[in-house]
This record gives C-alpha cells, sequence and structure tokens, in this order.
C-alpha cells in the first residue's frame, strides 16, 4: 500500500511538472520587448519618411527640425516605460503556476477517496479479485481479511476467498463458519452447500451424518449434476448402510464424469462395494435386480504382466485403532520423487487379510498404467477420513519399489501416518 501511495504521488509530481514549470519559466516582459520593438521600428521609418522629405523638398528646414525634436520625444517616452520595474501584478503566469500547485494536490487526493478504492492494491483485495484463483496463507492477511468482513458482512467475494483459504490451510472449523455466512448470502448455489457439507463433516468427527447430509439434499434440489454433491451423498449413504443410495449417487457421478477422469476406478471400486453388501441385506439381491448395471466396459489383465497380487493384513497392535467399515485403499504409485497414484482398489478394513490384484484395468489415468512403468511402490492405507490421499492418523504399510508382474506380494499393515 505505501508503494501504491508513493507511485501516485510521483505520477502527481510528473504532472505538476508538465503544467506548472512552463507557465513558471515564461517571461511576462516578452510582450513589451515585442511591443517596443515595434515601436522602434516605426520610429525610423518616420525618420527616414522626414529626410526623404528634405531631400525632395517637401518639407523647409524648419519643419524638418521640428519633426526631429517630436520623433526623438516619443523615443525618450519609450524609453522610460521599458525602464519602468514589472511589479506582481503584471506576472499572472507564475501567479497561475503557484495557484495550480497547490489546488492540484488538494483536488486530486480527495477525489480518488470519494471516487477510489483505498483497498484495492491489499493482498487479499488482489486475490478476490483475481476470481478466487489465488489463496491467503498469511495468518496476518486473514486476519485483516478478517476485520473487513466483520465491518462489511455482505461481501460474498470476501467470505468466498476466506472460506477456501481456511479450508486449503485445513482450518476446517474456520472454513466452517465462512461457508456458513456464505450460504447465507448466496443461498441458491450448489457448489457452496456441497462445499459446506465437506468441511463441517471435517471439523464434526469427519462424518457426512446429520447436518452434512441436509446440506448435500439441499446441493442436489439445486443441482442434482453437482459432482461433488454425488460424491459426498455416496459416502454419506454408505455411511448409514443406505447402499442402494450409494450405487445411486456413484453411478449417475460416473455417467457424469469422462472415461479419463483419475478417480473414476476409485468411483467405480465404490460402486461394487456397495452392490456387494446390498446383495447381503434382506430383499438386497431384489433391489439390485431392479437397479441398472454398471456400464463399465469389463477389462481383464490375465495373462498380462503388468498384473500385481499379493497379500494385504492388518498389524493386530492397530487393529483398535480401526473401525470395520474404515475404508482400506490398495494403491500402485510411481517409484521415485513423483509418487503419483497409478491404479487403486478399494475395501474395507472388515475385509482384512485379503487377497488383492491390481492390473491395467484398475488404472487412475487411461494414459497412465502400469504396464507402462518399469517399477511401482504399492501402499495399502486405513483411510480413517475416506480419503484416499494420506492424512495425519491413517495407518498404513507399503512394500519397496518392485516390477509390475511381481506376485505373492506381502503388505501388513503396521504404521500411523505422523
Amino acid at each position: 500500500m505505501i508503494l501504491f501511495w508513493a507511485v501516485c504521488a510521483a505520477l502527481l509530481v510528473v504532472a505538476l511538472l508538465f503544467i506548472v514549470l512552463p507557465l513558471w519559466r515564461s517571461n511576462s516582459s516578452d510582450g513589451g520587448v515585442m511591443r517596443d520593438a515595434a515601436n522602434l521600428e516605426i520610429l525610423r521609418a518616420q525618420s527616414a519618411e522626414l529626410d526623404a522629405d528634405l531631400r525632395n523638398g517637401l518639407l523647409t528646414p524648419d519643419g524638418y527640425e521640428q519633426g526631429k525634436h517630436e520623433l526623438q520625444a516619443r523615443l525618450l517616452e519609450e524609453v522610460k516605460t521599458a525602464e519602468q520595474p514589472v511589479g506582481p501584478s503584471h506576472r499572472p503566469a507564475k501567479i497561475l503556476a503557484v495557484i495550480l500547485a497547490v489546488l492540484l494536490p488538494l483536488f486530486c487526493v480527495p477525489l480518488y477517496f470519494a471516487i477510489g478504492d483505498t483497498n484495492a492494491m491489499l493482498p487479499q483485495a488482489q486475490q478476490a479479485g483475481a476470481g478466487g484463483a489465488g489463496l491467503i496463507s498469511s495468518e496476518a492477511a486473514l486476519q485483516k481479511l478478517e476485520k473487513e468482513l466483520a465491518k462489511q458482512s455482505e461481501n460474498p467475494d470476501g467470505w468466498m476467498l476466506l472460506a477456501r483459504s481456511y479450508s486449503e490451510l485445513e482450518r476446517f472449523s474456520d472454513a466452517e463458519r465462512a461457508y456458513g455466512q456464505l450460504v447465507k448470502l448466496i443461498p441458491n448455489e450448489a457448489q457452496l452447500w456441497a462445499d459446506y457439507a465437506d468441511v463441517y463433516a471435517m471439523s464434526h468427527g469427519r462424518t457426512l451424518r446429520g447436518e452434512p447430509t441436509g446440506f448435500l439434499n439441499k446441493a442436489l434440489e439445486l443441482d442434482s449434476n453437482n459432482t461433488l454433491a454425488l460424491a459426498l451423498s455416496g459416502t454419506a449413504a454408505m455411511e448409514r448402510e443406505d447402499y442402494a443410495a450409494a450405487i445411486a449417487h456413484w453411478q449417475k457421478l460416473l455417467d457424469l464424469l469422462p472415461p479419463d477422469y483419475p478417480d473414476v476406478q476409485m468411483i467405480r471400486a465404490g460402486a461394487q462395494r456397495a452392490r456387494e453388501l446390498l446383495a447381503t441385506q434382506k430383499g438386497g439381491k431384489e433391489k439390485l435386480a431392479r437397479m441398472p448395471a454398471d456400464k463399465a466396459p469389463e477389462k481383464s489383465a490375465a495373462g498380462s504382466g503388468a498384473v500385481i497380487s499379493g497379500r494385504v493384513a492388518l498389524n493386530p497392535a492397530l487393529a483398535g485403532m480401526a473401525a470395520p467399515t474404515d475404508p482400506v485403499f490398495i494403491i500402485a504409485r510411481a517409484a521415485g520423487e513423483q509418487k503419483f497414484p497409478i491404479a487403486v482398489l478399494r475395501k474395507q478394513v472388515k475385509d482384512l487379510p485379503l487377497q488383492f490384484t491390481l492390473d491395467d484395468s484398475m488404472a487412475m489415468q487411461a494414459q497412465m498404467k502400469l504396464s507402462g512403468f518399469d517399477q511401482v511402490v504399492v501402499v495399502a492405507r486405513v483411510a480413517k477420513s475416506g480419503d484416499p490421499v494420506a492424512r495425519p492418523g491413517d495407518l498404513q504399510g507399503m512394500t519397496g519399489a518392485i516390477k509390475p508382474g511381481a506376485k505373492d506380494v506381502n503388505i501388513v499393515i503396521d504404521s500411523v501416518v505422523p
């Protein structure tokens, strides 16, 4: 902000130099000099005429002398007038220069405060003006934005920036508060209700039961194709063991997503798990028969060198830290520094120990398959948050770097993610 005002002052000084300096340098006596020169030229012309008239006999010597005396008297009068000092009243240009130098700053600065935006150069204002693309990570900037919103509570852009910044920093209770204000200002935006449900769940025991489910229902009422609302609604249905609803939400989500979407395989695995659980419920098979089947093309990697198979088990010492319904993700990821996921399989803690198989059909992205990598690392993770991305408190185990095609891989989930 200091830099902004310094630039404004510099520009004002430059503007004053362009306007005031020419006026200040102008010489008010220039007009007098030009007038004197013109009068002198006239006197010379008249003197030459007297000389010519005398030569031509048009003037007598006495008349000639009388005319000469009159011209000399006029010349002396002009010299006296030119020698008189020019007082302040004869310098209008300099007076105007002084007036402008004083009035321009006095006029421009109040005008900016009246019609300008004094907060436009604040970092958080710039980030908000960029459409929410940049987020605030500085605590001082967050607190400053909080104070501004306390004075101007009806500022949806500010609340949006604050909510997303807190969410990115995983300060979910603060993000929940900001989203709560935001949905009051913009109650008909489905994405906001879905985001609100997400952070509310994260700040209340990582569960979508209760209030978050209501927020998700509101989001789907506003936009039945909102992908985040569909994904979370499926998870919420799994939590309350409404497997038919979970299948419906996730299958609709699969129909909306492009085939190469990174999480398609994980969503499909979740829907398949919901089908398996629904089949175990009373009347579940009849419900399944009435539901549309998964439209995913059947892929088989049998006989392919890209298949990785093995066994995953949970260390008994950590058994008390996991609930039977906690999701278990078995992920093959690239070895080395770039640890992006390649293939994923989703199960639950109650399925452990289990035999697993990872192949090209489980690729997270169509263009990146197991068969395209020389070495991978297989991670088995109990994701207590339901998110395949590692979070503090998750339980996991992993292999070293292995080649696709490895068999009898043994993974023990024996550590806690710090």
